[in-house]
């Protein structure tokens, strides 16, 4: 048997006849280094015996399936197309084979970045090692288990609720996790969950914490095209027909555009316009404003503003939005060159005091 040969197998089946050969230390090793103990020891018994092919005895061990009652058996072939299915899932959860041969990472990771307050990024790597201790550990269970993603908020003293279970596709390592109530600490796990409840964690992930809303420096780019056109999708969806849409749709709009979506007799023309199509309707009326910092430093130096660092653009300018709340605010804007040798720092201190007055309402019968 030729390294190529041995290479078109899984890293499973050179342990198991690395195994039934009795190579010392098999449990430890990678793909290519199975492949060549394995062909070390065919090349001994070539020199030995004549023969370089290792005994039948210890070739990859596989399911022996009648195929003339599979054809018979319907039942029978549906279990096994649901094996297949399955063990897909299992492959694909795991990373892909490196350039070295290797079937996977050699250890799990987790990680959860912050992409905006409303959303989450989790990226993961899985070894397919793990993978079969969850197997083994579920037991009966293994069968109804799926990929699941599990996404906790923490609270106070370090405690952490479970917000919701995520089922998560095979094949993918990476999710984008919508979040609410910003600012808000988050953190994740990943494994299994069967259809009993039974959950086997495969990796924890760090604790990430969401930016107040208005934090960001512009509209998220997803996002850009349905700023540009959202009274058109929310038109399509069915905001201005005598029906309505789902209201989720809507706060979800008007949270990401921060704006009003609505009758376009009440969100062009004013309440005048809009009390010819309902004399209910009450005036709504809500302000907040936001803070926007820029300034401009070399392109190769690092700025930091409220211990956050700053991206720069190209030509060394940059902007950041931040929400201003009623109370004082005190911003420090650190700028450090390439070098780290100098430092400045410029703290800009800001005051937002809103009064709401007391509505005013004319009587229109008169």
């Amino acid at each position: 048997m030729t390294a190529a040969t041995l290479r078109s197998h899984t890293a499973r089946d050179l342990a198991h006849m690395a195994r039934q050969n009795g190579i010392s230390g098999w449990h430890s090793m990678r793909k290519e280094e199975l492949v060549r103990a394995l062909v070390k020891l065919a090349r001994k018994r070539a020199l030995c015996t004549g023969n370089s092919q290792l005994s039948p005895a210890v070739q990859p061990a596989g399911p022996i399936v009648n195929h003339a009652a599979v054809k018979t058996d319907p039942q029978v072939l549906r279990r096994i197309n649901q094996l297949q299915s399955k063990l897909a899932t299992v492959k694909n959860l795991a990373a892909t084979s490196s350039e070295d041969g290797q079937t996977g990472p050699r250890e799990d990771r987790l990680v959860v970045m912050v992409r905006d307050p409303y959303w989450l990024h989790a990226v993961w790597e899985l070894s397919q090692r793990s993978v079969d201790r969850a197997q083994a550990a579920m037991g009966p269970h293994w069968h109804t288990a799926q990929p699941t993603l599990r996404l906790f908020r923490m609270m106070e003293a370090g405690a952490s609720t479970l917000e919701r279970d995520i089922e998560i596709h095979g094949g993918v390592s990476n999710w984008y996790v919508d979040v609410q109530d910003p600012p808000c600490q988050y953190r994740t796990e990943i494994g299994y969950l069967a259809k009993n409840g039974t959950f086997h964690c495969l990796a924890r992930s760090n604790t990430v914490q969401t930016p107040p809303a208005g934090t960001s420096d512009a509209v998220d780019e997803n996002w850009a095209d349905v700023a540009e056109h959202a009274d058109r999708i929310y038109a399509m969806s069915g905001g201005y027909s005598p029906g309505g849409t789902s209201r989720e749709l809507q706060e979800l709009l008007e949270e990401r555009l921060r704006r009003p979506l609505g009758s376009p007799m009440s969100t062009r023309f004013g309440q005048g316009a809009a009390s010819l199509e309902s004399t209910e309707d009450k005036l709504r009326f809500a302000i907040d404003a936001e803070v926007i910092v820029y300034g401009a430093a070399n392109s190769d130096s690092h700025v930091t503003l409220k211990g956050e660092p700053v991206q720069l653009r190209d030509d060394g300018t940059f902007a950041v939005r931040l929400s201003f709340p009623d109370q004082r605010q005190v911003i420090p804007i650190v700028v450090s060159s390439a070098d780290g040798v100098e430092q400045r720092t410029v703290i800009l201190a800001v005051e937002r005091n809103t009064k709401r007055m007391e509505p005013v309402v004319r009587d229109i019968t008169r």
